[in-house]
C-alpha cells in the first residue's frame, strides 16, 4: 500500500483563502478510500465567524457529506498546526489521522501550546504526522503577513 499526500490540495485552499484576504490556511478531509470529501480554506473574515477556520469548515462539510458526526477512518490534511479549538473538533470527529505542514508556535494546539491530544479529557487521539510541505506552507504564511505589515 502506497502513501498519497493531499497536502497540495490543502495548499490550494490556503492560497485561495489568501486571495480572499484570509489567513492562508487550507484543509482537506480524505475518505478511507482516498477520495477528498471536503476542502476548505479559512473564512473567518468573510463569514464574520471566529470558528470558521479551515479545519472546522472542512470537518463540518465532511460530516454533512457522509451523514455522520464521526469521521472514523478519514484523514485531515491542513497547512498549519491546528489550534486548540480545531484539535478538539478533530478529536470529537474521531478523525483517524492528522497531517499538518507548518508548526504554529503562537497558537498551535497539537505539538505547541495546549497540546489537546495529550490531555486525559481527550477521548480520541488521531495519528499525527507533521512537517509535510512545511517549507511551502510556512513561506505562504510569511508572505501573507509580510504584505499586511507593509500596509
Amino acid at each position: 500500500m502506497s502513501f498519497t499526500s493531499f497536502m497540495s490540495q490543502a495548499l490550494d485552499q490556503a492560497r485561495a483563502a489568501a486571495t480572499r484576504g484570509e489567513v492562508p490556511v487550507g484543509a482537506v478531509v480524505v475518505s478511507p478510500q482516498g477520495r477528498i470529501v471536503a476542502a476548505e480554506g479559512n473564512r473567518t473574515r468573510e463569514l464574520s465567524d471566529p470558528t470558521a477556520h479551515a479545519e472546522m469548515l472542512a470537518i463540518r462539510a465532511a460530516c454533512a457529506a457522509v451523514g455522520s458526526e464521526r469521521l472514523g477512518g478519514h484523514a485531515l490534511y491542513v497547512t498549519l498546526e491546528p489550534c486548540a479549538m480545531c484539535a478538539g473538533a478533530i478529536a470529537a470527529a474521531r478523525l483517524e489521522r492528522l497531517y499538518y505542514a507548518a508548526a504554529d508556535p503562537k497558537s498551535g494546539g497539537v505539538a505547541q501550546g495546549a497540546r489537546v491530544f495529550a490531555h486525559p479529557q481527550c477521548h480520541h487521539v488521531p495519528e499525527v504526522y507533521d512537517g509535510i510541505a512545511e517549507g511551502e506552507a510556512g513561506a505562504l504564511l510569511r508572505q501573507f503577513f509580510a504584505t499586511r505589515r507593509k500596509d
